[in-house]
């Protein structure tokens, strides 16, 4: 696992006194690598092992990689009140690991070892990073107690999907590092502007994410390598802020937030369908999907053969979405698209900007070297009527959502009526 560009998220970690709880799944060593990314950043970090986390990682490797001593429980200097001061210490609460059991115990407000009585006692901004098998983060329970959390101002980085423990593969890895420290940048972010974290309230808002699939028989289809992260991580964002998210969800290899109402879809056209009828209801509708722009003419009844020859494939436009969205939007509906270009970046976005009616477009490279598909991180710039906005390079996904969504606001301002004196 390799750290972020040093940028704005780690400026903001800077002089910060971090309290680090791992609790006890298999990820609990990368906990190690978080601690070690946390000081690199110029924080200072204080572990708090759970007895399971001390089962998958010593308290010595802690110590030795922080510089301080990792108390292993309440008892041993009750005198020392230890709960109450390190809570007192501590700027931020970060808990990654944080496995179903300990989600549980937060939400439920128990304190039956160090690591819970610090969280009740903790005043400031918290962020649980969740990590478990995919059936264990799927159960109702699990995400019935996220969301006590999240109502809470907990702020969550979801897990990511990927090989987990036992040879299976699906949601429920700790979610990359440049994730976990984005995220704990966003908390230490609110703490600073607490009148930030609500300003979209009320607002509903459309997100579509994922890349289409069109099938060429049964079994093989054409896609394409949209992981589905930017459209993720502009759904946290913009429920931090308040707003009412509903996401179209092509395919994906993230999971969307708690909170979230979700459609699925595959193809161009149940997008195109889905969308359209969304939209109407919609403020704001912001469409991150990478949308397939040919499909097969005509998809095999039955998987096609190898030793019945190479097939003509015969391919048709899909349906556009997005300029239909900007022939039908209301005046005061705010309208985002998002272009992949390998050359002529700025002068593609601008041109698509006024082709389909937008307010906004934010345009991605993706050249071979410096790809957004499937990474967390992007080269971007923020396209609009008035002005372009590069962002800075290889900057997260976390980090490009808080521009778009900061640009949405500005542009909802400038579409409100004036009031009257």
């Amino acid at each position: 696992m390799t750290g972020t560009p040093a940028g704005q998220g780690y400026l903001a970690l800077r002089a910060t006194r971090v309290l680090l709880g791992v609790s006890g799944g298999i990820a609990a060593y990368k906990a190690a690598e978080l601690a070690r990314e946390l000081l690199r950043a110029g924080a200072q970090v204080q572990p708090l092992l759970t007895a399971a986390a001390e089962a998958m990682v010593s308290r010595a490797t802690f110590a030795a990689l922080t510089g301080r001593s990792v108390p292993a429980s309440i008892w041993d200097d009750p005198a020392a009140v230890e709960h109450v001061h390190l809570a007192r210490w501590g700027q931020i609460l970060v808990i990654a690991p944080a496995t179903a059991h300990t989600l549980a115990r937060l939400a439920a407000g128990l304190a039956d070892d160090l690591l819970t009585n610090v969280a009740l006692a903790f005043p400031g901004p918290v962020v649980v990073a969740p990590a478990m098998h995919t059936e264990m983060w799927q159960h109702p329970a699990t995400q019935a107690n996220l969301a006590v959390l999240e109502r809470r101002g907990v702020q969550v980085v979801p897990p990511a999907s990927g090989p987990l423990t036992s040879g299976d593969v699906g949601p429920g890895r700790l979610a990359e590092l440049s994730d976990l420290v984005a995220g704990v940048a966003v908390a230490l972010k609110d703490r600073d502007s607490p009148a930030e974290a609500r300003t979209l309230a009320g607002v509903r808002m459309l997100i579509s994410l994922g890349g289409t699939r069109e099938p060429l028989d049964p079994v093989r289809y054409l896609g394409n390598r949209s992981s589905g992260r930017m459209g993720a991580a502009i759904a946290v964002e913009a429920l931090r802020r308040g707003a009412e998210v509903t996401a179209v969800a092509a395919v994906t290899s993230v999971d969307l937030p708690a909170g979230t109402r979700v459609l699925q879809v595959e193809t161009a056209q149940q997008l195109y369908d889905t969308v359209l009828a969304e939209a109407p209801a919609r403020d704001v509708v912001i469409m991150a999907a990478a949308v397939a722009d040919f499909r097969p003419k005509a998809s095999a009844p039955a998987k096609l053969k190898k030793d019945q020859g190479v097939p003509e494939v015969v391919l048709e436009p899909t349906p556009d979405t997005l300029a239909e969205l900007g022939r039908r939007r209301r005046p005061d509906q705010i309208l985002v698209g998002f272009a992949a270009e390998t050359n002529d970046h700025l002068a593609n976005a601008r041109a698509k900007l006024d082709r389909k009616r937008l307010d906004l477009v934010v345009v991605n490279h993706v050249e071979t070297e410096r790809s957004a598909f499937g990474t967390d991180t992007a080269d971007a710039a923020l396209v609009d009527n008035a002005i372009s906005e590069d962002l800075p390079p290889g900057a997260s996904k976390q980090e490009i959502a808080r521009h778009l969504l900061n640009r949405v606001e500005r542009l909802r301002a400038q579409h409100r009526p004036p009031q009257p004196a």
